[in-house]
């Protein structure tokens, strides 16, 4: 995050980005050819060396458009048209704005524009390209531009195995659905300044295609600690340590590591339910692997394990690649004014449900005296 997004560090809990020409060239553009072997250099505990700060922010989905089928690569002419259509949509970003033209009834929404742009609000009240900072590259994988994250063969999650339940919908990342507004424990855990609406701590971590995928790896003897920016997180892994055995489910598990040479291996378990990643989160096993693979790339991989839901391990991968800059404190909750309100919203919404209902029998009522009124009377 550079200065500019300190600046909206006082902003809703969605919008704590700068704006993108500042950050366009924040993440460094990765490699396009295949990589050369590279041996990773020491730290001073003769650890291999992926401190620093990072960031996975790009144009590749977790799962692969299914009209690309099998393919797992994109062909360079289909990269150019993407990172091209980045170019345009900064520069149509930059362009100034009549503050004197009322915007249309509906918002001015661009045709064509990206589901994940259309999903931060678009149109009046949602962000402009100034506020989002996604990526502006197809994520390379040993130097191959990825059609997806995951590497099963379709780029899709497998199917569930026979008898287990349908994963959910309406999931909002972060943590649990998009809940009511009977109380805050029912909103998600992003709302709540608690984690972020996507799954940037994970495991496994991903980029929330809006802004802020940007973390900060430090190295000690018995510990690695990921900063993680969206929100403010820190992952903390154990090396060469065991599982709890208590039954707590810390928001981001219960993380602990070792060296197999150049890679961190990182097992987690006890992932809380409202972190559930698809649905599955009880007996779900996530195994992470980071190897650094040249200076100025960490290779991701994750399995997941969940032999309740499915009949075999899957996963994928993806590179960080060095973000120019540091990371500040994503001050998530001195500028959530959405969570309230929601809550008071909601209140209001009751209120006025409550009066109407009020109103209704008030009328039944009156109807129903002035009805006995009119009928005639009976002599004796």
């Amino acid at each position: 995050m550079t200065r500019a997004a300190r600046l909206a560090l006082t902003c809703t809990l969605l919008i704590c980005a700068a704006p993108a020409p500042m950050l366009a060239a924040v993440a460094a553009k990765p490699a396009k050819s295949a990589l050369a072997p590279f041996s990773a250099p020491r730290n001073g505990f003769g650890q291999p060396d992926m401190s620093g700060y990072w960031s996975n922010a790009t144009l590749t989905p977790e799962s692969r458009n299914p009209r690309l089928g099998d393919r797992a690569i994109f062909t360079p002419e289909e990269v150019a048209k993407q990172e091209g259509a980045v170019v345009k949509e900064v520069e149509d970003g930059n362009k100034p704005i009549d503050p004197n033209i009322a915007p249309k009834v509906g918002g001015d929404a661009t045709p064509g524009i990206r589901p994940e742009f259309a999903a931060a609000g678009g149109a009046v009240g949602g962000y402009d390209r100034g506020w989002l900072d996604p990526g502006n590259y197809v994520m390379r994988v040993h130097g191959e531009a990825r059609t997806s994250f995951l590497t099963t063969p379709n780029g899709q999650v497998p199917s569930r195995k026979a008898g287990a339940p349908p994963a959910p919908r309406g999931f909002f990342g972060g943590g649990g659905a998009r809940g009511s507004g009977a109380d805050y424990e029912n909103r998600s855990l992003g709302e709540r300044c608690i984690l972020s609406f996507g799954r940037n701590a994970g495991p496994p971590m991903f980029p929330n295609g809006f802004y802020n995928n940007n973390y900060q790896i430090l190295q000690t003897p018995t510990t690695v600690v990921i900063q993680v920016e969206m929100v403010h997180d820190l992952r903390v892994i154990r090396l060469n340590g065991t599982h709890r055995t208590d039954g707590v489910r810390p928001w981001m598990g219960d993380s602990i590591g070792h060296w197999e040479g150049d890679t961190l291996v990182v097992e987690t378990t006890n992932i809380p339910q409202r972190q559930a990643y698809r649905g599955s989160w009880e007996h779900l096993t996530v195994t992470e692997r980071f190897t650094r693979t040249a200076k100025d790339r960490v290779l991701y991989q994750f399995t997941i394990d969940d032999p309740s839901l499915y009949d075999k391990a899957w996963g994928g991968e993806y590179e960080f690649s060095p973000l120019k800059g540091v990371i500040y404190e994503y001050a998530c909750h001195e500028g959530n004014y959405a969570l309230p309100g929601i809550l008071a919203g909601a209140r209001s919404d009751e209120e006025a449900a409550d009066a109407a209902k009020a109103q209704a029998a008030a009328a039944k009522a009156a109807a129903d005296a002035a009805a006995a009124a009119s009928k005639p009377k009976v002599k004796s």
